[in-house]
């Protein structure tokens, strides 16, 4: 597997390290990036992460037996609305949105009789950070990525995304938009909400100051997500409303028998809560990996 040409749309972390990483496999000759933002271009031309800078996204794809379009969902549709018209009869296109319901409803539109190329795509990997000056050839590795194609979807284009994607380091599952978007609702999207809210909590608090400068590792490893992009999960959280809003209804549920339990100072209660969190989560952490304090 080698390609001549990757279009990288969107020159930030998440497209910035998968072109890093398929330089690393030297699986591409030539990576062409476009960006909405020139200075984002200029860094990872800069940077090595691509090779030319491309004036538009149509010149970008032209050629390209690869793409990728790493944008913010709500501006998916505009982008594969755009190369439409510019791609290669053989090529693959990609996405790494966080959601994939809406997603695949705008490039079916978008792509038209072009669609069957598009296999959408989400590595679970990622930073804090944002921007291509904090991109890296190791950011997928030990990381898994899901594709959510459909009937329509070319099952050789499916096979190739997923040798793709071992190439860059992830291992590779596939199931349904809809299976992904709710799966991901309960272990990203809300625990994403969920940090935001705790950090605001104690940020509207008279004392915060003096409350943070107590605050240990505990805090430290749970807070992390918090600092997060606000453009970013804003569109994660709109573009997967529903299933976010049906996580929270369980959360808060959860919450609620907590409280109830503090309230009556039930002891076992309480226990019973606590143990059971603790032995599920001691069950998914991986062999090797033991838990922080």
């Amino acid at each position: 597997m080698h390609f001549k040409k990757l279009a990288l749309i969107g020159c930030g972390l998440i497209g910035g390290s998968f072109a890093l990483a398929l330089k690393r496999a030297q699986s591409v000759a030539l990576v062409s990036g476009f960006s909405a933002s020139e200075r984002s271009r200029e860094k990872a031309l800069a940077l090595n992460v691509i090779d030319e800078s491309a004036p538009s996204i149509q010149s970008a794809v032209e050629g390209a037996d690869l793409v990728l379009v790493a944008v913010p969902v709500n501006a998916m549709a505009s982008c594969l609305s755009s190369i439409q018209e510019h791609l290669a009869k053989d090529v693959l296109v990609m996405d790494v949105g966080s959601t994939k319901t809406q997603i695949m409803e705008a490039a079916q539109v978008a792509m038209k009789d072009r669609f069957s190329c598009f296999v959408p795509a989400h590595p679970i990997a990622g930073k804090e950070r944002h921007g291509v000056e904090h991109a890296e050839a190791e950011l997928f590795d030990h990381h898994q990525t899901i594709l959510t194609p459909n009937a329509q979807t070319d099952p050789q284009k499916i096979d190739l995304a997923a040798q793709v994607w071992q190439a860059v380091g992830s291992s590779v599952s596939i199931m349904s938009p809809q299976e992904h978007d709710q799966a991901l609702a309960a272990v990203s999207h809300l625990p994403h909400l969920i940090a935001f809210a705790a950090v605001n909590a104690i940020a509207d608090q008279p004392k915060r100051d003096l409350i943070l400068s107590l605050a240990g590792p505990g805090f430290r490893d749970f807070s992390r997500i918090a600092a997060s992009a606000p453009s970013v999960w804003l569109d994660i959280f709109l573009s997967n409303q529903a299933e976010v809003l049906d996580q929270l209804k369980m959360f808060k549920s959860a919450i609620s028998d907590f409280e109830s339990a503090l309230q009556a100072g039930e002891n076992q209660a309480l226990t019973d809560l606590i143990e059971s969190a603790s032995t599920v989560r001691k069950e998914w952490l991986p062999k090797g990996s033991p838990p922080k304090s």
